[in-house]
């Protein structure tokens, strides 16, 4: 088995990049999902509910991001010295503001009041301690600091998704592709789809990882990212297949046990 792919997200929510190596840290790969977007009184924003928040493109500069659009030129945020609370889900965590350009420039792009906020420090966020040690961090991340997917399980869904479609007398769609699923890393050569349900620990790399849970997927997967309209699937095939415990699985949480560089062409170990 080897690394397919490498995937990071500036700001939650917002697309993603495709690179060839990462740094592997503590709370997640170096630069991801450190800031997200708010609704100004401690309320989450995600592409969940508004789905044009996928056409920013957030580029990391050193410790500068400039955000790229479709509605205005591109911004350079700068952080204020301004902190507030955000509710990250469950966890309410102390975040900066990054200014009211970020603010206008984020309200025309989804069409309603939003500022930029920013992790300061990644120590901040604990993972949830029913899967976690008590110094595990996650940085913006939905609750863990990688996701795991595998080309194997996605091509067994996309078999799936066919199937079903013609079960309803539907055109088969197209393939999904693996952005839908948000992943961090993407490992290839697996010889069972969903044989990432069994793993408890891994190594890719020279860099070691926990296995914290499977992925439980949302409304995000069925967005599609080139006309941000939301479909049925895959979660209605998730549905019938990777159903359990009232909700459906596609890949897995990791948590890092070291820190070290990824690249993509690692071989990739069960421990």
């Amino acid at each position: 088995m080897e690394l397919a792919s490498i995937h990071f997200y500036p700001v939650k929510s917002t697309a993603g990049h495709d690179v060839h190596e990462a740094e592997v840290q503590p709370w997640g790969l170096a630069g991801d999902r450190r800031y997200l977007v708010t609704d100004g009184e401690g309320g989450l924003l995600t592409a969940r509910e508004h789905p044009m928040l996928l056409a920013c493109v957030a580029v990391l500069d050193g410790d500068a991001l400039t955000l790229t659009g479709p509605h205005a030129p591109p911004l350079r945020v700068t952080p204020t010295a301004t902190m507030s609370t955000v509710a990250v889900w469950r966890t309410p965590v102390e975040l900066t503001d990054c200014g009211d350009d970020a603010a206008r420039w984020l309200s025309e792009l989804i069409g309603r009041p939003a500022r930029l906020a920013w992790l300061d420090d990644p120590t901040r966020r604990p993972v949830n301690p029913e899967y976690a040690l008590p110094g595990d961090r996650v940085s913006l991340a939905d609750g863990y600091p990688l996701l795991l997917t595998t080309t194997a399980s996605l091509s067994r869904l996309d078999e799936w998704i066919a199937e079903t479609a013609a079960e309803r007398g539907e055109e088969a769609p197209a393939p999904l592709p693996m952005h839908r699923f948000r992943p961090s890393v993407v490992i290839g050569g697996v010889e069972r789809p969903f044989a990432e349900d069994e793993w408890k620990r891994l190594r890719i790399g020279e860099v070691a990882f926990r296995v914290a849970k499977g992925c439980d997927r949302c409304v995000l997967t069925t967005i599609d990212t080139a006309t941000y309209s939301k479909g049925k699937e895959p979660i209605r095939t998730l549905s019938r297949h990777r159903k359990r415990d009232g909700k459906v699985w596609f890949g897995i949480n990791l948590i890092p046990d070291g820190t070290g560089t990824i690249t993509v062409g690692d071989s990739v170990t069960i421990l």
